[in-house]
């Protein structure tokens, strides 16, 4: 048995609006198996809270005074054994919630996601599983800003310069929002081959989880390639 199934996901709520925590601490706390251990006000103060009370999961506002969750985020996530971050945004086609994606953030609730969703998504990554479905991160990456479109580009394409072939084309699959299974049957791989690939495609490429390496499959164009 694990550490996350035999005791409770440990979880930090970071909003600046009082009334949000307050729900959230609600919610959460009716489930058994997840603890909130603290809940910060500021981006600025969840640096010292984790350190504080060390919790799996932090669900990060984006938009707070003096730190904004973005800025908390990129932080926190360039620490090692940081927490997993779910960012919470009111709306879906915020530009800051595909910046905290690529920052190293799980994925993303809208601040009206029914309970049982949010009790779920906050399951789901303290396992070190997105909580973007594949048509979320597909209607995501299309809405990624064209500013700086050919910067990205080459800059995405040098970085997959260090993948295999085999990697490359589990990258494209990963990028196209297929599961590990339908990267298997289309390659004629087994899916403890694609798991392993994957892993290596984050090692290789310093990545977090499988959104960050779509949003560079996306920026390096394969997809319109394909």
């Amino acid at each position: 048995m694990t550490s996350i199934e035999s005791s409770p996901v440990r979880v930090l709520i970071a909003d600046d609006d009082p009334l949000v925590r307050a729900g959230l601490v609600m919610m959460l706390g009716g489930a058994p198996d997840i603890a909130v251990v603290g809940q910060a006000g500021d981006g600025a103060q969840v640096m010292p809270l984790v350190d504080r009370h060390a919790p799996a999961v932090v669900l990060m506002d984006i938009r707070m005074p003096v730190m904004d969750g973005l800025a908390a985020t990129r932080a926190l996530r360039a620490r090692p054994m940081a927490p997993e971050v779910i960012v919470l945004t009111t709306f879906d086609a915020d530009d800051h919630v595909l910046a905290a994606l690529r920052a190293g953030a799980a994925g993303f609730l809208l601040k009206d996601t029914p309970p049982a969703e949010i009790v779920a998504a906050v399951r789901q990554v303290a396992r070190g599983r997105p909580v973007l479905s594949p048509g979320v991160t597909r209607r995501l990456i299309a809405r990624v800003a064209e500013s700086g479109h050919d910067r990205r580009r080459a800059q995405a394409r040098e970085r997959l310069t260090s993948l295999n072939d085999r990697e490359r084309q589990v990258a494209l699959g990963v990028g196209q929002g297929s599961s590990n299974a339908e990267i298997a049957a289309a390659l004629y791989l087994g899916v403890p081959t694609v798991k392993t690939h994957v892993s290596g495609i984050l090692t290789k490429l310093g990545l977090n989880n499988r959104v960050q390496i779509a949003l560079i499959v996306h920026d390096a164009g394969l997809l319109d390639e394909e």
